[in-house]
């Protein structure tokens, strides 16, 4: 979930009620795992309450491409099982 949330991310800034409707996931969910990689610096918060806006940490945004690369050969290794 956590990935497809950073990948969503990378596309354009959204908030959480509209990651939940892209990726077909509860609110609460999507809620839950912005909370965690915000407090692994993967995404940052700008606005309050309802008007928060997520985007990938500048930190996420230099090594996008390396998330790729994991990404990939895990997906490939999961292909196999």
């Amino acid at each position: 979930m956590r990935a497809r949330i950073i990948m969503a991310l990378k596309e354009s800034p959204m908030n959480a009620n509209q990651l939940a409707n892209l990726l077909e996931v509860d609110y609460r969910t999507i809620r839950h795992h912005l909370e965690i990689l915000e407090k692994n610096r993967i995404v940052r918060s700008v606005g309050e309450k309802y008007s928060v806006t997520y985007f990938l940490s500048s930190d996420m945004e230099e090594n996008y491409a390396i998330f790729e690369e994991i990404w990939k050969k895990f997906r490939e290794k999961k292909k196999r099982k």
